[in-house]
């Protein structure tokens, strides 16, 4: 809970190009980890690996958002 309240006021503080350099790496290293799902031994060419990259992610949000429909549906009777 500390953690929290201390990152909320430091970016409660924070410029919005402070905020996104503060948050640079996590989001680097997220988006990463669609391209060593797809391409763990990195025998793909950087395009290819973008490509599926993004469709990975993709499929992964669209799975997301079925699970979400389903338990919506099921809770409104």
């Amino acid at each position: 809970m500390r953690a929290r309240i201390a990152a909320h006021s430091r970016l409660a503080n924070a410029s919005d190009a402070d905020r996104r350099d503060m948050t640079a790496a996590a989001r680097q290293a997220f988006e990463d980890r669609w391209e060593r799902q797809v391409d763990p031994d990195g025998d793909l060419t950087p395009d290819e690996r973008a490509r599926r990259a993004e469709h990975a992610k993709r499929a992964h949000y669209q799975r997301m958002a079925l699970k979400s429909a389903q338990a919506r549906r099921r809770r409104a009777g």
